[in-house]
């Protein structure tokens, strides 16, 4: 089977097309313009093509004769968002409208899209579910939520459309998000910003993500959309004071304002999930918290 993942050379991408590599059953394409990812080796088979989802040539060319199409390629950082809206929409909305099209040209049996809690907004109600209704209250999300439409209106013109929505994933790899700043920060015994006191999260590991992205990809059809997380909440404040802790540092935790366009408190509730994807509920969503910061500390040193 032909695969393409989009957005395959970021931290996502890079621990789901290994986990495809596996399979000898495989041939797997990335396309990347490596806006956040950084150039490296993948596994024998896998072929990369630096290009941009902008690019409707370069997606068309990348898609030929793949069968599952896994979109992962967006400006993926809130305040990334915020600080540049345009590549934002660019990317998130254009991007995606043009892989989308390019999907329906080229057959293709299935797309699994990437979305995120950020369509949510602020809940009203936790655990949220799948029903809730979407409020984003930043550019990322609003993003997210017209991906998700247009994927409903690919979907309508024959193309089977899987939208999982991924709480926040951590684990070895990733760059510019609460867990490895914090892990620098740790490090170089600066203090620990959390913004907003009674900030609560969902944090989810990478493997159950790329477990859930292959099972969406590879197995029986999904309708309609499907939280990814722990479905638990993890207090911010709480989790820096654990990376202090499993860091030996002697940073301080220090709590400042909360940032206005960001998604104060949510935690996924996990019905579908645990229908649909197998994923199970840990006992501790941050179980694989050392792991990652062990890495974090290599890269460091």
């Amino acid at each position: 089977m032909k695969i393409l993942v989009t957005g395959g050379a970021g931290f996502i991408g890079r621990h789901l097309v290994e986990q495809l590599a596996r399979s000898n059953a495989n041939q797997t394409v990335v396309l990347d313009n490596l806006h956040r990812a950084m150039p490296g080796q993948f596994s024998a088979g896998v072929e990369f093509r630096e290009a941009d989802i902008r690019d409707r040539r370069a997606v068309e060319s990348a898609m030929d004769g793949c069968e599952v199409v896994f979109h992962l390629a967006a400006q993926s950082n809130v305040m990334g968002a915020v600080a540049d809206a345009d590549y934002a929409f660019s990317s998130n909305v254009a991007g995606t409208f043009h892989v989308l099209q390019a999907a329906l040209k080229a057959r293709v049996k299935r797309l699994v899209f990437t979305s995120s809690r950020e369509v949510y907004g602020d809940p009203k109600r936790m655990p949220v579910r799948e029903t809730s209704p979407l409020r984003p209250k930043n550019a990322y999300g609003t993003s997210k939520a017209a991906g998700e439409a247009y994927c409903a209106l690919a979907a309508r013109e024959g193309l089977d459309t899987v939208v999982l929505r991924l709480a926040n994933v951590y684990g070895p790899g990733d760059r510019d998000r609460v867990i490895p700043l914090f892990a620098a920060a740790a490090a170089a015994g600066e203090p620990l910003t959390v913004f907003g006191e009674g900030k609560i999260l969902d944090f989810v590991w990478i493997g159950t993500v790329v477990d859930a992205l292959v099972k969406a990809g590879l197995g029986r059809s999904i309708r309609g959309p499907v939280n990814v997380g722990s479905g638990r909440g993890v207090a911010i404040a709480e989790l820096a004071r654990r990376v202090v802790q499993l860091s030996n540092s002697s940073s301080r935790v220090r709590i400042v304002p909360e940032r206005k366009q960001e998604v104060g408190r949510f935690v996924a509730d996990l019905t579908r999930a645990k229908r649909l994807l197998g994923i199970a509920e840990p006992e501790d969503s941050l179980w694989g918290l050392p792991q990652t910061l062990a890495v974090e500390a290599r890269k460091i040193e």
